[in-house]
């Protein structure tokens, strides 16, 4: 009999009905099969494109039926997913609410005034101190790639600087991507254009961009077609907020769609927000809809964010400020979930939680349907992993054994009760774990238990 490291019993796996069991050995997972009911062959999780497809053989692997461990976890049913991803963050502004003053007005434009003035007393030790609380949140959350947008309109370029050297410090237990984002915008900001070669230079993992920010159209057309110049001679993926505004004259990703095509870089740029989509005409959305297909763009939508930022000049019926994420998906377009901001100028709240972003995007969205649930998960899994290029991504026969429990049965129980990560494996170690809370009621005179799931 063969003795591995772990196995984890009575697993629900992301898109499977059937329990099943997951044998983990050196890192990695070498069988996934058994339990109630599947006593045959090895079972496929989630696994991005690409990979092992159901019922195909690995060289080296069975079905863990031969196989004790020295430890085994029985997950009792729980829904078990590859990490999380969080594909948009601005770690460098985590934790910086009402510094150096309040946004009295919660909008957008003062959160971006506040922001420049924090920005000025920014030190190397003070962004690594707050980046590191809110990591172990994101890590707690079962987060394990973070893509974070790092504003460089700083001629110290202190905050990338800092976030550099963290992204090697948390290397093996979480993997960052750092974007270069000129938040005052590339050529509107004096000696951006040089900042953003510097930051290329420095170690940038993307590039980023402001369009809809900029001075004028044209210089809004320009930093596109910039950064798609500077992201290509570099090697460099590229993730741009683009349209983050109800004007519907704000155009940009048409730009992004039509140098993603031209340049050949197909699958390496991102658009992210792209709120004024909510506002085009219908027959100017399906055909830039058409082309962000063609071009293969990666779109990211932040509900948390632009829920309360968007729609400030509505007097009713406000603008829920999400871009047309269903017609994205219908056209084949791949739509993730970000979470944006925590506890900043611009969105007071959140704590890192993917989750807690897709629990929102049920509502505003409108993607309440049984099938839309199950696809809220991958846009915090294996969606965003597509768009940031994450290799060795998905629960399978010989892929590393990175995973997330959730306390819930089911993609619609997670979202319901936004569930914590009762576990967080990374590379079969365990990295996080929580034990969820016990709830009673005194009920006519007696004391019961009371558990949120349907009997």
């Amino acid at each position: 009999m063969t003795m591995i490291d772990l196995i984890l019993r009575n697993a629900r796996l992301a898109g499977q009905q059937a329990l099943t069991d997951l044998y983990i050995d050196d890192g990695m997972i070498t069988a996934i099969g058994g339990g109630p009911g599947q006593p045959g062959p090895a079972q496929p999780g989630t696994a991005p494109p690409g990979t092992a497809q159901p019922g195909t053989a690995q060289p080296g692997f069975g079905d863990g039926s031969d196989a004790a461990a020295a430890q085994t976890i029985d997950l009792g049913g729980r829904l078990v997913t590859p990490p999380l991803v969080e594909p948009h963050i601005h770690l460098d502004a985590v934790l910086t609410v009402g510094q150096p003053r309040p946004n009295d007005s919660g909008s957008l434009f003062e959160g971006i005034a506040i922001w420049a003035d924090r920005v000025a007393g920014l030190s190397y030790a003070d962004v690594q101190s707050r980046v590191r609380q809110v990591l172990r949140w994101q890590l707690a959350c079962g987060v394990q790639h973070v893509r974070s947008h790092v504003d460089v309109c700083d001629p110290g370029l202190t905050a990338l600087r800092a976030l550099i050297d963290l992204r090697e410090e948390v290397r093996g237990m979480l993997d960052l991507q750092l974007v270069a984002f000129p938040q005052q915008g590339i050529f509107g900001f004096d000696g951006g254009v040089e900042l953003m070669r510097r930051a290329a230079a420095l170690g940038a993992d993307v590039i980023g961009g402001i369009p809809h920010y900029e001075l004028t159209r044209e210089d809004g057309v320009e930093s596109v077609k910039f950064a798609l110049a500077l992201a290509q001679d570099h090697g460099l993926a590229v993730d741009i907020h683009c349209d983050e505004t109800d004007d519907d004259h704000s155009r940009f990703v048409e730009v992004m769609a039509a140098e993603t095509i031209k340049r050949g870089m197909s699958g390496k740029v991102t658009a992210s927000h792209t709120t004024a989509m909510h506002s085009y005409n219908g027959a100017y959305a399906y055909r830039v809809i058409s082309n962000i297909a063609r071009a293969g763009l990666h779109m990211v939508t932040n509900p948390l964010d632009n829920s309360v930022l968007q729609g400030r000049f509505d007097t009713g019926p406000v603008r829920r400020g999400l871009t047309r994420v269903k017609q994205l998906q219908e056209a084949g377009v791949n739509v993730c979930v970000g979470h944006d901001s925590v506890m900043d100028p611009w969105y007071p709240l959140g704590y890192g939680d993917p989750l807690q972003a897709a629990f929102v995007l049920v509502h505003l969205g409108q993607m309440s349907g049984d099938a839309e649930l199950r696809r809220l998960i991958e846009m915090i899994t294996v969606n965003p992993a597509a768009a940031l290029g994450i290799a060795d991504y998905g629960l399978r026969p010989g892929g590393s054994a990175d995973l997330v429990v959730f306390d819930a049965p089911s993609e619609a129980d997670a979202l319901r009760l936004i569930a914590p990560r009762t576990l967080v494996l990374r590379r079969g170690k365990v990295v996080a774990r929580a034990t969820p809370a016990r709830h009673t009621v005194t009920w006519l005179g007696a004391e019961e238990p009371v558990t949120f799931l349907r009997r």
